[in-house]
């Protein structure tokens, strides 16, 4: 994540988010990940950005929780000639999680969320897993459950800091393990 941002106004159709970094060469028409969820600039100002939010949207992830004053993780999209670190993340939700417990590891803080078996089949210990486009290592998970480590660093400079048990979190698997999966199955609807 480049920056959090605030969000100014929240509708069932528009956001509106104050920024500062993800402004920065950004124009109308440009891939903004918001949460984890990649969206469209609308319209752009000195100090924000708005986006439309569509009913698959709202219905795939967290944004129709958000309030004036809340936290958003923002980040633009990755041009070609930057260095590519990390997790390969889109920028397409899947679904969400809920947290379920929150406990400090000295600096560290492990989260455990629970999520539906349509996103657990993809979930492996030592795998990746989005939260809220935070691309994290998997320490452990069950049939309904994953934890995750996020470190000092993270917390600070992200959502994830600031989560609390019961809040939704945006979840997006590996897309190389949902692509390995249809194509295994045969399936010819692609």
């Amino acid at each position: 994540m480049e920056e959090v941002g605030k969000v100014i106004t929240a509708s069932p159709t528009r956001l509106v988010i104050q920024a500062k970094v993800t402004l920065d060469g950004a124009r109308d028409g440009d891939s903004i990940n918001v949460n984890g969820a990649c969206l469209t600039v609308v319209h752009k100002t000195t100090d924000t950005l708005a986006i439309d939010v569509v009913p698959e949207t709202l219905r795939r992830t967290n944004l129709g929780d958000l309030k004036p004053g809340d936290p958003v993780d923002l980040e633009r999209a990755l041009a070609l000639s930057d260095r590519l670190g990390g997790h390969m993340v889109q920028g397409h939700v899947e679904a969400t999680g809920r947290i379920t417990s929150i406990t400090s590891e000295r600096e560290a803080l492990m989260i455990r969320i629970e999520a539906s078996p349509q996103i657990m089949r993809y979930v492996v210990a030592k795998g990746f897993i989005a939260l809220d486009g935070i691309s994290l290592t998997v320490v452990d998970c069950d049939a309904s459950s994953f934890s995750v480590t996020v470190i000092p660093f993270t917390q600070q400079h992200t959502v994830l800091g600031s989560r609390k048990v019961g809040d939704r979190v945006n979840l997006e698997t590996d897309i190389v393990a949902r692509y390995v999966e249809r194509l295994l199955k045969g399936d010819e609807t692609r």
